[in-house]
């Protein structure tokens, strides 16, 4: 299947609607952002492993950000530490819920149109293997 710059536009719109129908569900959704220079996660950056696997982020019903057609800006805490956050639509590779056992998952399209490759080559379904998130370790405890 061709990554055309359409299918790209309808699958960041899927994110953006799944993301925002899980927030109003649950009251909090996770993003998995693929490494990519694009993105700035405050001073912080990505941490090698995160280079590796993606990063997930946690947002709430209550949180202050903004997700225009192309980006999410939001001020995100690590720790105790404040970063400003600059998150290209195009690197977020899943939008999930563990307390609704809901996860949609799509390529980081930037890697993949760069590559220029099939989606359905057998490296890519290896690759795309390691991004499974197991929610039962996501859920809230109760």
């Amino acid at each position: 299947m061709e990554l055309s710059d359409d299918l790209i536009k309808r699958l960041n719109d899927l994110k953006k609607y799944t993301f925002f129908e899980i927030l109003e569900l649950a009251g909090r959704v996770f993003i998995i952002v693929d490494y990519d220079e694009s993105v700035v996660i405050g001073k912080r950056g990505f941490l090698p492993e995160e280079k590796e696997r993606g990063l997930v982020l946690v947002f709430n019903s209550k949180m202050k950000f903004s997700w225009d057609d192309d980006v999410i800006s939001a001020t995100l805490v690590f720790g105790n530490s404040p970063e400003k956050c600059y998150i290209p639509v195009n690197a977020v590779a899943g939008v999930f819920s563990p307390d609704l056992r809901i996860q949609l998952a799509v390529p980081a399209f930037k890697t993949f149109k760069q590559n220029n490759e099939d989606l359905s080559t057998p490296s890519q379904k290896e690759e795309g293997e390691g991004k499974i998130i197991d929610l039962k370790k996501l859920r809230k405890q109760k």
